[in-house]
This record gives structure tokens, C-alpha cells and sequence, in this order.
């Protein structure tokens, strides 16, 4: 089924407030605003940014996939309705919007504010001397949007006060015509490298992971009025997303929420995860559905379910994207939350939705996905697809609805997105078997695959089975130089409060689930394991510990 018609973002949320406006769609703590103040409001931020000369300059036709037209807003901020505001209203004055990591030193922001070539900034006010450090060396950024909070941070010299911009007044649109070919950037993590742009057409990303078409059916919303006829007869349920939106999978679930009709809570927490407030909202809002990002997110939420006398009735489902979520962290959450189920997605910055898996009470595996529409394993030479039941090891891939480079790079974009019989795929790295009953068993990332005595181990395997055994809290698996075997496979591991265990007893457990040869040589114990706000490994940290050990 084919869409008929060419989407944005801006355009699909007015539809949707035409119907819903009264609905809430953003909640943190006690700010609550509705689909019409939403668009209201980006609205007006639309307008400040086209009224300080920003937008498109050269049209998407005109250009190769690596290059940019428009100028770009970045968003250094933490989750709250300004981010969504933000990111709707960028859209709206043809800028396009992306993602600056809140964690970042001062090298690396500088690195990337450089790199996206950034000319506006949408940052909260804790953030301001971090920025104030790296300004000096970024002339092109001259629009400065400083977002209040209980920092108590002055706005830097030049900057505005958002809420001076947004608050009130006549939210009339810029007079410039939003058009599917305008870009919605993501910059990867950087986890094992540089960050690096991914650009996205709008219509493309709406229609991957925007709520534009079904991952389950391949369904395809059709029309504006498709989409608002959906929100309309939906009940409104509420979604609360905990991974921070700097993430894009965050970002996917609340346009998801958007174009289906859907509340939004953000916990009014933002430099931690708070399980306790997370509990007291699912109680609060009736929320059916959370959001998390692997095991350093999971675990401790089901902990907090487990000692809990909350009325959690409400909450169905457990949905995980970004990172790995273990068979043991599923359990944990479906024995300490009655009827749960726990659904995995599995997708990236370059590929967008691309599969499913659902554990539920009395089935609960990890590994294996029901392929999306678009999901397919390309061969390892990338010069065919491989079919169903094919034994050997490929890239998973998708085609269709997929970005159009990386920003300024082109070999990377030829490299990333190759043509295989005539059909232009995203393969940015997972290794991937294509099994024959057409479920798609994930393996890992190739560029944290550890090569030891000519054997390839996949980090993720080797982190599930460590992360079984109950004294384990958290896990990262690299490998190190061996003069024996190339590279050795080594964990780094927090234990439990109060818990103990030895390299040799965690060893010895994970051999009941791996292969001998995908065993680590060595354990490195730390007090914690450094992840992203989102709970994604710090791979580049997992090495450093590995080699320090020594």
C-alpha cells in the first residue's frame, strides 16, 4: 500500500489539534498542555526564527543526499514540552532541527555545534557556561534561545528568553510553506566514534517512525485525514517516555504519541531517573505504556514495581528501544507487574523502526524479531539479499523509507547506504542471521564485534549472560589486545548493592548460556558502568577499563 500523498510533521499536527486540541498532549509534573497550546506555541517560535532571517536556502532537489539547504537549530535541553515545541516549530519555519547530547564536555560540543554548522540553539539556562566556553569559536551561531530553569544562569549576552517568545500573542505561521524534502537531523551517539549526521527527509522519517505506517501490517497512513480520523477515535491513552529526547528513539515515541492521538508525560526529573516518581505517574495519570532504554533502565523500574503499593493497574506494556533489554531484566519486570508485556524494538539512527519482539508471562526470549516491512539481511560482500534460512551471517538492512546520507560526508553515505540490485539500502552495521521462518535473529554492532583466535563474539551476547546471574547490576563487554588470541573478551561489572561474586563464579554462569570460546578472560569490577542518560554502553569507557586493568 502506497501513501498517496507526501507528509510533514508541522501539517500532521495541525490535522490532529483540529480534532483533539482539547486533549492534553505534553504533561510534566504540573505543566499540562494541550494539542492546541502545543501547536500554538511552536507556532510562535516558528515565527521568531523565520523573523531572524532563518530557513531553507537551497531546495532539497538541488542538492546531493551529504548536503544541507537549511539552516539548523540545535536543541540542548532536557525532555519537556520546549523540546517537542521546539523541534514542531523549526519545521514549521523550514529549519531543521537536531539533537545535541546534554553530556557532552567542552570539546566535544564545540565538535559537534562545528560540525552540524548550527546557526540557532535552543538550550536550557544550566546548560549556559558550558556554552558560553565553546561560543568564542562558533561564528556561525548567532540565534541563542536560552530556556529558563532552577539554575539560576543569567540569559548569555545576545540570547532570548524562550518563554518571552512563546507564551502569548498572535500564533500566526510564517509565511513559508513546509514540504516534505525538508531535513529532520539525528546525530548518532558516538558510543564507538565520532557523531556524525543523520539526514532524514521528513516524509521519510514520518513515515518510519513517526506513527506513518504500521511496523505489524506495512499499513500506510494515507491522508491528513487518516491520521486525524485516528486520533479522534482513539481513547487518548498516555504514553510516559523516560529515555531523554536527545535520544531519537524518545523522539520517535512522542510523534508516534502525536500521530495517534496519544498524552505525553515527561518526569518532571531530568538529570536522573527517578523510579519512585516514574511509579507514583503510572498511578497518577493512568499511564498504559513506558518507555525505557535497556537493562540500566528496566532493572531498576521493576524494583521499584517489586516494593511498590501503588495502583499500577493501568500500565500494560514495557516498550524498550536504544539498547538490549536481557531475558533476566523481562523477567524482572513481568514477575513484579501482573499481565505485563514487554515489547523490544530495534532500530537506528540510520535506519529508523525496523523490528519487533514481545515477551509477555510464560514466554519471555530476546534475540529474535519479526522483521518489519522493510527489514531484510544483505549478504556480506553487500551484493544480494539473502532469503530465509540462509545459514550464513549478514548485515541487517533496510530499504524504502530510509535517510539520505550523512552530513558532509560523502564517502560514509555511499558506504552506509549502497545499492543492491538496483535497490538503495541503510546498513549501518548489525550483524544479522535471516532465519527461516522469516524472523530475524540480531547478533550486535560490527564495530564493537570482538575478533578473538579467529572467532567473531558479539559483545551483546556476551553482556546477557553475565547480566543473569543476580549479583550482576550492570554490564559492558569489550575486548582488549591479547598476544594470544588478537583480542580477549573482557567484562566490566557493577555489582549489586550488598551483592558479591567472583570473576571466576560470573565466568562459570555465563557458561551455562555461551559458547567456551565467547567466555571473558578477565572480569573488571567498577562501582558503576558509564552509560548515556538514555542507559546506552559507553563502549569507548568499556575499552579504557578493559586495557587499564592489565
Amino acid at each position: 500500500m502506497s501513501s498517496s500523498i507526501q507528509f510533514t510533521v508541522p501539517a500532521a499536527a495541525d490535522a490532529v489539534a483540529a480534532v483533539i486540541g482539547d486533549r492534553e498532549f505534553i504533561i510534566q509534573g504540573d505543566r499540562r498542555y494541550t494539542y492546541a497550546q502545543i501547536v500554538e506555541r511552536s507556532t510562535r517560535f516558528a515565527a521568531f526564527l523565520h523573523a531572524n532571517g532563518l530557513g531553507c536556502h537551497t531546495e532539497r532537489a538541488d542538492l546531493p543526499g551529504h548536503e544541507v539547504g537549511q539552516d539548523l537549530l540545535g536543541i540542548y535541553a532536557h525532555n519537556g514540552p520546549e523540546y517537542v515545541e521546539g523541534m514542531l516549530g523549526a519545521w514549521r519555519a523550514r529549519v531543521a532541527p537536531f539533537n545535541v547530547n546534554y553530556r557532552y564536555v567542552k570539546s566535544e560540543l564545540q565538535y559537534l555545534l562545528s560540525d552540524s554548522g548550527a546557526t540557532a540553539l535552543l538550550y536550557h539556562a544550566a546548560f549556559a557556561p558550558r556554552l558560553a566556553e565553546v561560543l568564542p569559536d562558533l561564528p556561525e551561531l548567532r540565534v541563542l534561545i536560552q530556556i529558563a530553569d532552577d539554575s539560576g544562569n543569567d540569559l548569555l549576552p545576545g540570547a532570548v528568553d524562550y518563554e518571552s517568545i512563546v507564551a502569548d500573542g498572535p500564533a500566526v505561521a510564517p509565511p513559508v510553506e513546509p514540504s516534505p524534502d525538508d531535513l529532520y537531523v539525528l546525530y548518532t551517539g558516538g558510543t564507538t566514534g565520532m557523531p556524525k549526521g543523520v539526514l532524514w527527509r521528513q516524509h521519510d522519517i514520518f513515515v518510519a517512525s513517526f506513527g506513518g505506517r504500521s511496523l505489524y501490517t506495512g499499513e500506510l497512513a494515507t491522508s491528513y485525514a487518516d491520521i486525524a480520523d485516528r486520533c479522534a477515535q482513539a481513547p487518548g491513552t498516555k504514553l510516559m517516555v523516560l529515555p531523554p529526547l536527545m535520544h531519537g528513539a524518545a523522539q520517535w515515541a512522542v510523534f508516534t504519541a502525536m500521530n495517534t492521538g496519544q498524552s505525553v508525560v515527561f518526569s518532571p526529573f531530568t538529570s536522573h531517573l527517578d523510579v519512585d516518581d516514574v511509579v507514583a505517574s503510572i498511578e497518577r495519570e493512568k499511564i498504559l505504556a513506558v518507555t525505557v532504554v535497556g537493562d540500566a533502565m528496566a532493572r531498576p523500574l521493576a524494583h521499584a514495581f517489586e516494593r511498590s503499593t501503588a495502583d499500577l493497574s493501568s500500565l500494560a506494556v514495557v516498550a524498550n528501544g536504544g539498547a538490549q533489554l536481557t531475558p533476566s531484566a523481562k523477567q524482572c519486570l513481568i514477575d513484579a507487574k501482573e499481565n505485563l508485556m514487554v515489547v523490544d524494538g530495534v532500530g537506528s539512527s540510520e535506519t529508523g523502526a525496523q523490528m519487533t519482539h514481545m515477551s509477555a508471562p510464560g514466554a519471555v526470549s530476546t534475540g529474535r524479531f519479526t522483521a518489519g516491512p522493510d527489514t531484510f539481511v544483505a549478504a556480506e560482500d553487500l551484493d544480494s539479499i539473502l532469503s530465509h534460512g540462509h545459514e550464513g551471517i549478514g548485515w541487517l538492512a533496510q530499504r524504502g523509507y530510509v535517510p539520505l546520507g550523512y552530513k558532509g560526508d560523502a564517502a560514509k553515505t555511499a558506504a552506509t547506504f549502497p545499492v543492491i540490485d538496483g535497490v538503495r539500502y541503510s546498513v549501518p552495521g548489525d550483524r544479522a542471521r535471516h532465519l527461516a521462518d522469516g524472523s530475524i535473529e540480531l547478533l550486535g554492532r560490527d564495530s564493537v564485534t570482538i575478533n578473538s583466535g579467529g572467532e567473531k563474539i558479539f559483545a551483546e551476547e556476551v553482556e546477557s549472560a553475565i547480566a543473569s546471574h543476580p549479583s550482576v547490576a550492570d554490564v559492558v563487554v569489550a575486548g582488549r589486545p591479547s598476544e594470544r588470541w588478537g583480542q580477549e573478551v573482557v567484562a566490566v561489572v557493577a555489582l549489586a548493592d550488598r551483592a558479591h561474586a567472583t570473576d571466576a563464579e560470573l565466568i562459570d554462569h555465563a557458561s551455562k548460556s555461551i559458547a567456551r570460546y565467547k567466555l571473558p578472560k578477565a572480569v573488571v569490577f567498577r562501582p558503576v558502568i558509564e552509560r548515556s542518560p538514555a542507559g546506552k554502553a559507553d563502549y569507548r569507557w568499556a575499552r579504557e577499563q578493559a586495557i587499564a586493568d592489565v
